[in-house]
């Protein structure tokens, strides 16, 4: 199982980021299926854990792709502030 070291440089794609969950994915329904064969504490847990990191990559892409169709959260603020002046000065 993965420990809980960010796998993406600070510039990831969409695509690298989709890679990972269907790793992650896979990962998971490896473990289920072993987890079918027996009730496994330990395998339980790192189910759990890969719940997390999954949620985590969903998000992680979400915010990728808000990003990229928006641009970065500074310039957005920017635009909104410059707009807000031109509204309050017509």
């Amino acid at each position: 199982m993965r420990g809980a070291v960010d796998p993406f440089p600070d510039s990831v794609t969409p695509d690298q980021i989709h890679n990972e969950i269907e790793h992650v994915s896979a990962e998971r329904h490896e473990l289920w299926q072993r987890l079918a064969d027996g009730l496994d504490s330990t395998i339980k847990s790192e189910i759990k854990d890969l719940d997390v990191r999954l949620q985590e990559l969903w998000q992680e892409l979400r915010m990728e792709k808000a990003r990229l169709r928006f641009g970065e959260r500074e310039e957005i603020v920017r635009r909104a502030r410059a707009e807000e002046r031109l509204e309050r000065a017509a």
